[in-house]
């Protein structure tokens, strides 16, 4: 049997919008969107690659080989906690090693004033362990020197590793008695590569929490699944899941593989996904994503997607890549590392020739080995990377997925939001927002009625009567002789009444008028159906796609940062004014083809304005890419995701403030990361090499290995503020609008 609602439908048969001669876009009217898949992205090669090599740090393929070097910091690659366990190792039995190395050092003795043991090999402790200090301590700053060498990309490592170098040489030449005793360096030389360990230690940490943070992700997923084969119940690895599988999740348990519930009803935590930590109901028919929890009741799930192809696995990718993509920030901290090196290099043939002429080769050697530590630019390599990692892991936490760095830097600049209405700042289902009933019978009747007559109705329009009369917990009779007409409407006994409900073609085959409200409902661009009992009007009822509750809280908060709020939609002028009116949206581009909406974009563009695209359609996707930055909301499809440089994970339009908020945080840490680890160099280098030397003060070597290291700390401890950040949409809005 045919479904009765041609005439339900959004189309000039019926009514409304349509009547006034709307355009519809290829999914403004989609009932339900697609869910969202992160899975179809073709990814950069790097994605499987976290810090690689200290990567550092850095994020392309030039920047790979710009800190190649880190070499003792291997590949953070999914190594990020033996890397940890490495440097904290070294550090410790380093430590160690340095104490009789300092106690034996002559010079040591001598600026203390103490007197050395003197019995057989005392005098080697010094040069013994000191050399082993230098060759194990020393040999992930020795090993980096040469990958940077190799790469022709000179740097930190390489600074460190000459430093080191130049005191082992001058300590052996003085131990041996081939140069003056006050170059014998031991005791400088175990110090400074201490502190270098422990100051890489300190860095090591870092990137690692960042990395197990994303790698926590995949805690999420259970240890085993059930699986059921026929009457029984299998315990298997979520690895040996197949599409097609039935599985049991338990009350409390986590579900292994993204798929759809085929029995069953709980409340799930998907705050994973969504970054919201409010639980969603989730029954038969619809769609959960691996390692989110039902809190309250077992599920049986048949699995759609495993392994790679699961939800979680895309967002692990995205971010991967988001930490992998080169930023414009980052090429600035890069080009700076290298010019830092230059620069303290020539400072230390400047300092070895002037101290040299002033008649103080001592001090001259003294003076270069502080120059070339203390220039070190480690916190310039750090600055970006660090901050781009947390703030990225942030983000994904609270349900933002960046794409591209350069999207998540260009945010902060945005100073026009476009909406595409339908599945964005509505919910792209109709939902009743209004009911008339005419003489003595009450909205709440009229309802009861309608949804009576449509509960046999597999419809849209009809499940959404039903679901409000349920949701006003109304009792919905059961009604006999269901029929329908296309293009009508449907006709149902109830209580022994012949109730009729359709469009404006029912009310030309009874012969009756539309009630008085119908008039302004259509001016709202609303959908309007009327309810006949026995030949007679009682009443009307009007839909529309539902406005999301947290639209009015997102664009009150984007007006309060100065963005202009643009809306874009294929419906006719009367329903985008409604929604706009009701949202207090700036700007509306009504009975936009799908087409031309990238057009819009240019036309904002050509204005002078930044633009974000926020979207959910495969009519969205040129748009998305046109605009300076292209945000895919949730319920997004593989198309739009693929054009967009930012993905919210939950349909909740406040999570673009989410993005602005993140984007302006790390942009700060960034600045102040730079400012610090740049400032901090050409500073302390002039003193390193002696210029207030005239007025007695001069800059141990020791010390200015510390204040190197010192330097690395404040950068890394700078940027891990921004794990302070709740980028949650609501507490996001509710901070911009100081609620």
């Amino acid at each position: 049997m045919k479904d009765p609602h041609a005439d339900h439908m959004p189309s000039a048969a019926h009514h409304t919008a349509h009547d006034a001669g709307a355009t519809t876009g290829s999914h403004e009217h989609s009932i339900a969107p697609a869910p969202i898949d992160h899975t179809r992205i073709d990814h950069s090669p790097h994605e499987h690659a976290l810090h690689a090599e200290h990567s550092g740090h850095l994020s392309d393929d030039d920047a790979h080989d710009d800190h190649a070097g880190h070499g003792g910091h291997g590949g953070h690659a999914g190594h990020g906690a033996d890397h940890v366990a490495q440097f904290r190792k070294l550090f410790w039995i380093n430590l160690i090693i340095a104490i009789p190395v300092v106690g034996f050092s002559g010079m040591f003795a001598m600026l203390l004033g103490y007197t050395l043991p003197s019995f057989p090999g005392a005098n080697l402790i010094a040069p013994v362990l000191g050399t082993v200090t230098y060759v194990w301590g020393g040999r992930p700053f020795l090993s980096g020197a040469v990958s940077e060498i190799r790469a022709r990309k000179p740097g930190m490592m390489l600074l460190i590793a000459l430093g080191i170098t130049v005191a082992f040489l001058a300590s052996w030449g003085a131990t041996l008695g081939l140069l003056h005793h006050e170059l014998e360096f031991w005791w400088e030389l175990a110090l400074l590569v201490v502190i270098m360990l422990l100051g890489h230690w300190i860095e090591m940490r870092s990137l690692a929490q960042t990395t197990t943070a994303l790698d926590s992700l995949a805690a999420l997923l259970p240890d085993e699944a059930e699986r059921v084969e026929g009457d029984l119940i299998v315990k298997v690895a979520p690895t040996d899941l197949a599409v097609g599988d039935v599985v049991v999740v338990r009350p409390g348990g986590s579900v292994p593989a993204d798929g759809t519930i085929v029995d069953g009803r709980a409340d799930m935590d998907e705050s994973m996904v969504t970054g919201e930590s409010r639980t969603v109901v989730r029954s038969i028919g619809d769609t959960v994503t691996a390692g989110t929890v039902a809190t309250d009741s077992g599920l049986r799930v048949e699995v759609a997607a495993i392994g790679d192809d699961t939800t979680l696995a895309g967002i692990q990718r995205l971010v991967t890549e988001a930490q992998n993509s080169t930023s414009r920030a980052q090429r600035i901290a890069d080009k700076a590392a290298g010019w830092l090196f230059w620069f303290a290099l020539a400072a230390a043939a400047i300092t070895a020739i002037v101290w040299s002429a002033v008649g103080s080769p001592d001090a001259a050697v003294i003076r270069t080995i502080t120059v070339l530590v203390i220039a070190c630019p480690h916190a310039l390599g750090l600055a970006i990377p660090l901050v781009v990692s947390i703030a990225t892991e942030r983000a994904a936490r609270g349900g933002v997925l960046i794409k591209d760095r350069l999207a998540l830097e260009s945010m902060r600049t945005i100073d026009a939001v476009l909406f595409d209405k339908t599945g964005t700042l509505t919910k792209g289902e109709p939902t009743v927002t209004g009911v008339a009933a005419v003489g003595d019978r009450t909205p709440e009747m009229v309802l009861a009625l309608a949804a009576a007559a449509e509960a046999d109705s597999e419809h849209p329009l009809a499940q959404a009567i039903v679901r409000a009369a349920q949701d006003r917990n109304l009792t919905i009779a059961q009604a006999t002789g269901f029929s329908s007409s296309p293009a009508v409407g449907v006709t149902a006994t109830v209580h022994g009444e012949k109730i009729r409900v359709g469009g404006p073609h029912l009310l030309h085959e009874e012969g009756v008028f539309e009630i008085d409200a119908a008039e302004t409902w259509r001016g709202e661009g609303a959908i309007i159906l009327h309810v006949i009992q026995d030949g007679v009007v009682i009443g009307g009822l009007k839909l529309a796609d539902e406005i999301r509750p947290e639209s009015r809280d997102a664009v009150d908060a984007l007006h309060k940062l100065g963005v202009e709020v643009v809306m874009i939609t294929g419906d006719a002028d009367a329903v985008a004014q409604a929604v706009s009116k009701e949202l207090g949206i700036d700007r509306v581009f009504a009975g936009v083809r799908p087409e031309d909406k990238a057009a819009k974009i240019v036309e904002l563009q050509t204005e002078g304005k930044q633009v974000a695209m926020v979207g959910d359609g495969v009519n969205d996707a040129p748009a998305l890419a046109q605009a300076n930055v292209g945000i895919a909301i949730g319920a997004g499809t593989d198309v739009a995701i693929a054009s967009a440089g930012v993905i919210l994970a939950s349909s909740d339009p406040r999570s673009v403030l989410s993005v602005i908020e993140l984007s302006r945080a790390s942009y700060r840490k960034m600045k102040q990361n730079l400012w610090w680890a740049a400032g901090y160099n050409l500073i302390s280098v002039p003193l390193a090499a002696g210029v207030l030397a005239p007025i007695g003060f001069v800059l141990p070597m020791s010390i200015g290995a510390i204040l190197m290291s010192l330097s690395t700390v404040v950068v890394a401890l700078n940027a891990q503020l921004l794990r302070r950040l709740d980028l949650t949409p609501a507490n996001s809005t509710q901070t911009i609008l100081g609620r």
